[in-house]
């Protein structure tokens, strides 16, 4: 079979069977009187293993090591492949993300686009301060996209450059709330946390809603962010979790705040002293979670901590007693003013 009904039966041009020829990649088995390459059965089953060899991502060199090498094993090579494609979709998806974002804001034009693209270079930079310097230049130029602050957001394992990022978030409205709590059903509860920081900072039902079903989250620390945030926006459900948090001495003070705002409404009050109480109970041999929940009686409106801290300023712990009697004392002092 001569070369010209060789290419149109395989698809593959002339021209390319010239050169698989000149590499050795594909030889014609004989000539024509007139010179011409004629193709054996043979030389055309080779055609197709070269073309689908190039069609898993092969180079020519690699092609022709495969067919030519008896102790060659593709699997050394199938997974080298597997891994350059891997890669190659990242970056494609990558590029896609970054059109995206630039589509998203609607530029009017050619310097609108090209500021977003230093904005996404900025904001992926490998250096932190760098990173931090773009959203808080952004801000006195023009607001960043919340869906691009949102993103940001999600990934950003610098504290500083998390909180720019939080602030940011935050002046640009509610519009990115969607996108933030996306992050709380991420597989990686860093990801979670980092969301749940970022809407305790928005102002929005939106947010408030979503920070309310983060505290069923199975990681603690991610619990206790949201039972901070929408305790202080006075949702009750926060309360058991914010009494462990002064139980276990972790964001205890701040946990012990909270309660008292909640305790400022007379419908939660019996329910936060209720659960402080009942911790007092059940915690009577470990006289440092005592302190802290004395401590955080001393937090609750009016006078309604006093009965508990006169209890405790008879405990047989010196320190405990101590303690609770100075805390009645400003509460008793603090009342009568």
């Amino acid at each position: 079979m001569l070369i010209g009904e060789v290419a149109r039966r395989s698809g593959v041009s002339t021209r390319m069977l010239r050169h698989y020829d000149s590499l050795g990649l594909v030889r014609p088995t004989g000539r024509t009187v007139g010179g011409y390459r004629e193709y054996a059965a043979e030389d055309i089953r080779r055609i197709f293993h070269v073309e689908s060899l190039r069609s898993l991502g092969l180079s020519l060199r690699e092609v022709g090591r495969a067919l030519q090498d008896p102790a060659f094993t593709p699997s050394a090579l199938v997974g080298d492949l597997i891994r350059r494609t891997e890669e190659r979709l990242q970056q494609e998806q990558e590029l896609l993300d970054r059109l995206r974002t630039v589509d998203a804001s609607a530029p009017a034009g050619w310097q609108g686009v090209l500021r977003m693209v230093e904005l996404l270079h900025g904001l992926n930079s490998p250096n932190a301060a760098q990173r931090q310097q773009t959203i808080l230049s952004s801000a006195d130029d023009q607001p960043v996209a919340t869906e691009l602050l949102a993103a940001a957001v999600l990934r950003e394992p610098d504290p500083n450059v998390a909180g720019a990022l939080r602030w940011a978030l935050a002046r640009a409205g509610g519009d990115g709330v969607a996108k933030v709590a996306a992050g709380l059903s991420s597989e990686n509860a860093d990801i979670r946390r980092r969301a749940v920081l970022a809407l305790a900072e928005i102002s929005s039902d939106a947010a408030s809603s979503a920070l309310a079903e983060a505290l069923e989250d199975p990681d603690p620390a991610v619990r206790r962010h949201a039972a901070l945030a929408v305790g202080g926006r006075g949702e009750p459900a926060a309360v058991p979790i914010l009494v462990g948090m002064v139980v276990a001495g972790t964001n205890d003070v701040e946990a012990a705040e909270v309660l008292g705002n909640l305790a400022l409404d007379p419908v939660l009050a019996d329910r936060v002293m209720n659960a402080l109480a009942a911790e007092l109970t059940a915690r009577t041999a470990d006289f440092a979670v005592r302190i802290r929940l004395a401590q955080a009686f001393a937090e609750m409106p009016g006078t309604l901590a006093l009965d508990a801290l006169h209890r405790l300023a008879h405990d047989p712990d010196p320190a405990v007693a101590l303690v609770a009697s100075a805390l009645a004392g400003v509460l008793e002092e603090r009342s009568s003013d």
